[in-house]
């Protein structure tokens, strides 16, 4: 099958460099065409003139709209270092929310290793992990990227004896190092198991300017547990989380639900719509967490499971043994 988005890392790199596109400020902004912007000292300077590149974003009233890519520039946050104690605070008036296509997973593994290269983490811890899964020996298998899922009821964070695991205004589910002292009682509490603890002091170089702070989780610290951090430290700069936007199949939504409007950094929807059309779901929802990752059912998928199992290392290839499908098919076994 010809792979129909082998431009997308070039159209999402320049997506990323305007912000997510997704707030109404933004929008309205860029709608309205209006020219001023804060200055560094918090007076107001001229736009940048147009750029002459066109982006299509949502409105908050639901119509897609053009505008040029210059205006959308206005709204992107600042970006500065935020410190542990300031990262207590969610950005103001968002609700992030995750959407997953398991239609167009074919596990290209970019996702991780995007994560993996971000947060400067080993190769054998990952944040973001790809599941292949069957739920009988009758049904068709799928592969099923799982993120943290940020819940909205979260057992990770009321089990911490310390106070280190802690949810922000905006949905975002952090871990800050310095209090945590090991205990891995949010992990025993995370019916997701999506924490990673670190045994050891990890075997990766950071720079050497690398200040820490929760929003990006680096550097690691031994005997300390580490987590998907929805990538807080780009949402602070207006950009898209690294598995977003290094997904080559628009696999990963990203978005606030309190706008309703969630992309993959090359096609920008409505958030409640895509859930309702396409029948999304929460992952063990009856366990009451509220999760903010949602799922959209694999229908007439585009790629099929195998091309994503026979590229596989060996080591990788054994994960997935014991799925029936594996068991039962030709494939290659490990």
């Amino acid at each position: 099958m010809e792979d129909t988005n082998k431009d997308k890392p070039n159209s999402r790199r320049k997506f990323l460099q305007l912000g997510l596109g997704l707030g109404a400020v933004s929008v309205a902004t860029a709608v309205a065409g209006k020219a001023l912007a804060a200055g560094p000292e918090g007076g107001e300077k001229s736009a940048p003139s147009a750029s002459g590149e066109k982006v299509k974003v949502l409105t908050t009233d639901g119509k897609v709209v053009e505008v040029d890519a210059a205006q959308l520039s206005l709204a992107k946050a600042s970006g500065k270092f935020v410190s542990p104690s300031e990262s207590h605070i969610g950005i103001p008036g968002r609700k992030f929310v995750m959407v997953i296509d398991l239609s167009k997973c074919k596990n290209a593994r970019k996702c991780i290793e995007a994560c993996q290269e971000g947060h400067y983490l080993p190769k054998d811890h990952e944040w973001m992990k790809v599941f292949l899964m069957q739920d009988a020996n009758t049904t068709a298998p799928y592969w099923f990227p799982k993120p943290c899922f940020h819940c909205d009821n979260p057992l990770c964070v009321s089990v911490c004896p310390v106070g280190a695991t802690y949810k922000r205004s905006d949905g975002i589910v952090l871990v800050d190092t310095d209090r945590c002292i090991g205990c891995k009682f949010c992990m025993t509490g995370c019916p997701y198991s999506a924490r990673v603890f670190n045994w050891n002091k990890p075997e990766v170089e950071y720079p050497s300017d690398m200040k820490y702070s929760p929003e990006r989780a680096v550097p690691q610290k031994e005997g300390t547990v580490g987590k998907c951090v929805f990538c807080a430290d780009k949402l602070r700069k207006g950009e898209l989380p690294r598995c977003v936007a290094a997904c080559p199949m628009g696999v990963l939504y990203f978005g606030d639900i309190l706008e309703d409007s969630v992309t993959n950094g090359t096609e920008t929807v409505r958030f409640s719509e895509l859930i309702r059309n396409r029948a999304g779901y929460r992952h063990l929802e009856n366990l009451g967490n509220m999760p903010s990752v949602y799922y959209l059912p694999p229908v007439d998928r585009q790629f099929p499971v195998d091309s994503g199992y026979d590229d596989l290392k060996p080591e990788l290839k054994e994960r997935f043994k014991n799925i029936p499908y594996i068991k039962n098919t030709k494939l290659k076994k490990p």
